[in-house]
């Protein structure tokens, strides 16, 4: 299987940092009702980010996180090895949303940042194995991306990250690729003191777009109850 993060790899924790200080609050506060006694699931763990602030929501909770890029993994290992809380609670596994096998019982499940690596059949079927394993009140806690349609987007900066000498610049742009998908054109840079770009990386990804409305819709057919929240972080539990 291709690893799609296999370039971005390197520069995605430090650009998408800003994103979760940013994500932090709203992200915790849709994770109330998680059920310490029933493991909590981060799918698309990535560097982490987010499995450190569900492993805080929930603190006395074991944590799995699943993502299937050796590159992030390697990131994700390392960031967990040096925290000793973490590295007695959270186990990684390498999978993705629909290979990796499920705990039975879930106390919770994030999955921020990912559910447009689905398509929509992959993407239903993903809600409905988690479903399937929610105890009662627990919460399901994704998000919304733009664009909720296929279309064009020219290129802009999404954000810039200084370390030592160095600052690290990430950009792209879209274009639609299928009716109910854009291709992700990508640009990391390293600049100089003076701007100069020492490096140029490019890579490319396709993203299934879906509106609030579409996946509010699938959330109910799969037996769950959503709500959209600030930043677009959707929370979802069994419906009664």
């Amino acid at each position: 299987m291709r690893d799609e993060y296999q370039i971005s790899g390197e520069y995605l924790h430090l650009l998408s940092e800003p994103a979760w200080q940013a994500l932090r609050t709203p992200v915790t506060d849709a994770l109330r009702g998680a059920d310490s006694d029933a493991t909590l699931l981060d799918v698309g763990a990535g560097s982490g980010l987010g499995t450190e602030v569900l492993a805080t929501a929930v603190p006395h909770g074991d944590v799995v996180a699943v993502e299937p890029s050796p590159v992030l993994r390697a990131v994700l290992l390392s960031r967990i090895a040096a925290h000793p809380d973490l590295r007695q609670r959270v186990t990684v596994v390498a999978g993705d949303a629909l290979g990796v096998d499920l705990p039975t019982r879930l106390g919770a499940v994030l999955a921020i940042n990912m559910i447009g690596h689905l398509d929509p059949h992959a993407r239903r079927a993903f809600l409905l194995r988690v479903a399937e394993r929610l105890v009662p009140g627990a919460p399901l806690v994704l998000n919304l991306q733009p664009p909720t349609e296929p279309s064009t987007l020219p290129f802009s900066v999404f954000g810039t990250v200084r370390v030592g000498r160095h600052t690290y610049e990430g950009g792209g742009s879209a274009e639609p690729s299928g009716s109910d998908a854009v291709t992700w054109r990508m640009r990391y840079r390293v600049l100089d003191d003076d701007g100069t770009a020492l490096r140029e990386d490019h890579t490319d990804y396709r993203w299934h777009v879906i509106s609030a409305e579409a996946l509010l819709a699938d959330l109910d057919e799969a037996g769950l109850v959503g709500e959209v929240g600030p930043l677009d972080v959707v929370r979802a539990v069994r419906r009664l």
